[in-house]
């Protein structure tokens, strides 16, 4: 094996579609308009005939371990975007957070749900946990009607991937009509057991022993919809926090200077 060939980019050997396919779920569902390659041939076959890093098509390429170090080492850095560039840097917001899709009080509402049932975590945690299904709620009917809009071909490579029931799920769901009849459905629960209370002006010990009774609903309830929607999305939603994270020992963001137990041979 040649010196050059051992130092080649993992990325040199990427066919289009391969890069296609690691782009991911949202991607494969939405359907950019371009991206898919034309004609139906197998991945397989695809994945046979290897392609050059020269032959890509623009803007795909492999990350060399110069960029990936500089990059994950900017690790709790503040950078200041360059004038001129078109890289948007996100930076943390110092304003309350606006809800997208519930309201005000609804969200204090399902803010407080979640710290319910998420237990001990850092407030911050859960406080993202709470934004994470604001968003994900508001993006649902974009996320359905693009699902629904596939072109054949699009759509056939998405069943591909992941198969045919999570494809019509995307296409079926509608989690924002759950959460609006659900939330509904809580709030009047809650009044009925508790005295006229709303949840929110329920006992910590209230509001667990209402959850509670929720959990135990009927499946069909929209109370019970409610719940299960929400207690899913808040594990998805704290498991992308730091905290949890953390956790989770999560070691995807860390990387290592020398391939670990390997000795460099003088």
């Amino acid at each position: 094996m040649s010196e050059e060939s051992k130092h080649r980019p993992e990325a040199d050997d990427l066919t289009r579609r391969q890069w296609i396919l690691r782009l991911g779920e949202f991607v494969a569902l939405a359907g950019i308009s371009g991206l898919v390659p034309e004609g139906t041939a197998s991945v397989a076959g695809h994945q046979a005939a290897q392609t050059n890093l020269s032959t890509l098509p623009p803007g795909l390429y492999g990350p060399s371990q110069e960029h990936l170090v500089q990059a994950l080492s900017s690790a709790g850095k503040h950078w200041t975007p360059p004038t001129g560039t078109e890289t948007e840097y996100a930076s943390a917001s110092s304003t309350e957070y606006q809800p997208k899709f519930f309201g005000a009080d609804d969200f204090k509402l399902v803010a407080r749900v979640i710290e319910v049932l998420l237990g001990k975590v850092e407030p911050t945690a859960s406080s993202q946990a709470a934004r994470w299904l604001d968003l994900w709620l508001s993006a649902a009917p974009g996320v359905r009607d693009a699902a629904q809009q596939l072109d054949a071909l699009h759509r056939a490579l998405a069943v591909a991937f992941y198969g045919e029931g999570r494809v019509r799920n995307v296409e079926i769901a509608h989690p924002d009509a759950i959460a609006r009849v659900g939330i509904r459905a809580l709030r009047d629960l809650s009044t009925r057991l508790y005295g006229g209370r709303d949840f929110l002006q329920l006992t910590p010990n209230e509001q667990a022993e209402l959850l509670t009774t929720t959990a135990k609903a009927d499946l069909e309830t929209a109370e019970r919809k409610f719940y299960e929607l929400i207690r899913t999305e808040a594990i998805r939603g704290y498991y992308t926090t730091a905290e949890g994270l953390n956790e989770l020992d999560y070691r995807g963001n860390a990387y290592y200077g020398e391939c670990p137990g390997c000795e460099r041979k003088p």
